[in-house]
């Protein structure tokens, strides 16, 4: 019997064991002072004193002198058993809130690797599952932030390394101030600014402070606008891009700058790991109430352990070719984010490994969606 497993049926049975107690105790009872009436009655010692002409008690007396003992003796009985009931019970449910109240304290500390240790099969030990399951969450987004740490750490030191080292050769003479000296110096103050800006648009993303204005706009004249900031990139790494945008395409609900960073997060995303010799589609349909688009590659793929943990923050697939390539593994996030501040879905395709991938997200249509 499964349902005697809930916790609010083993106090329903934990309270009619007590009622089932007082009525067994009482019956017997009830039937023993019937059949011997001055038994423990308060008129037996002056009955058995009195002259032997006194009367006897009469039946109401006698009946209510029965009731009251019986009474008295079932009392005491169903006192006793609630007692033993109640301590028993509660320490089934004490016991295993205390640990639950222990364990989520420490894990409020930063103690991530705690973990509970119930072995009932009760709502308890739902909520104990679920809070292990909250801790190896916690756990695991504590590891990714301090590999991103790491990570950001040696990434803002290489181009910070790159400027101090050319400017000190320009200072002490020992390098010559040529125009490529100079550009290179601002690719890589560029690269600083870049990297800064995506954290501080994760870390407002996160807090749920991002702006989104949403207005009318023409879909196809963006995904134009981003493709055509990627042909350089694009050509110089080999690779072919190709737009395949629905000629009924309806005029959308969003912010045009947050879909081109939505755009732009998934064109890089599918130009860093797409081989040279390899293709990258965009493209667009009507899918009613929404507009769909997607950016799909001819790339390394996704492995399919992969592909819910996808959009998490500082999650990456490949980590020693994500830090080779100046990933930190929060465009995807950041993505996903913007698309949700326009009420749409984002999500992610891939046949595994080698197979390439493919990136979906959802835009509200104008005057049949708000946000």
């Amino acid at each position: 019997m499964t349902w005697l497993r809930q916790l609010r049926w083993k106090l329903f049975v934990s309270h009619v064991v007590v009622i089932a107690i007082g009525i067994v105790i009482l019956l017997p009872t009830a039937q023993f002072f019937a059949r011997n009436p001055m038994i423990g009655t308060s008129d037996s010692t002056l009955l058995a004193a009195a002259p032997p002409d006194t009367p006897a008690p009469s039946q109401q007396d006698t009946f209510q002198s029965v009731i009251e003992q019986s009474l008295l003796i079932a009392g005491f009985a169903v006192f006793t058993a609630a007692v033993v009931v109640s301590l028993f019970v509660s320490r089934r449910i004490v016991e295993p809130l205390q640990e639950l109240t222990l364990v989520s304290g420490r894990l409020a500390q930063g103690y991530y690797r705690e973990r509970t240790t119930l072995q009932s099969d009760d709502e308890l030990a739902q909520l104990s599952h679920s809070i292990n399951q909250l801790a190896e969450a916690l756990e695991k987004t504590e590891q990714r932030r301090l590999g991103l740490i790491t990570d950001v750490s040696h990434e803002l030191r290489t181009p910070l390394t790159v400027i101090a080292g050319y400017m000190e050769g320009l200072i002490d003479g020992v390098i010559q101030p040529e125009p490529q000296i100079f550009a290179l110096v601002h690719h890589e103050a560029v690269r600083l600014k870049w990297m800064t800006e995506e954290l501080a648009l994760l870390s407002r993303a996160e807090a749920g402070q991002l702006r989104v204005e949403p207005r009318l706009i023409v879909l196809a004249i963006v995904i134009e606008r981003v493709a055509a900031h990627f042909q350089s990139q694009i050509a110089s790494q080999g690779l072919s891009i190709e737009l395949q945008l629905a000629s009924d395409l309806p005029p959308v609900l969003a912010d045009p700058d947050r879909v081109e960073q939505i755009l732009i997060n998934l064109m890089t995303n599918a130009v860093q790991y797409t081989p040279s010799g390899g293709k990258v589609v965009v493209f667009a349909r009507a899918l009613d109430p929404f507009v769909e688009v997607g950016v799909t590659d001819t790339g390394n793929g996704i492995g399919g352990e992969h592909l819910p943990h996808i959009f998490e923050r500082f999650y990456r697939v490949d980590k020693s070719r994500a830090r080779q390539s100046g990933g930190a593994g929060i465009g995807l996030t950041i993505a996903r984010h913007l698309v949700y501040a326009h009420g749409g879905e984002i999500w992610a395709e891939s046949a595994g490994p080698g197979h390439g991938s493919t990136f979906r997200f959802t835009l509200p249509v104008y005057g049949q969606s708000g946000i």
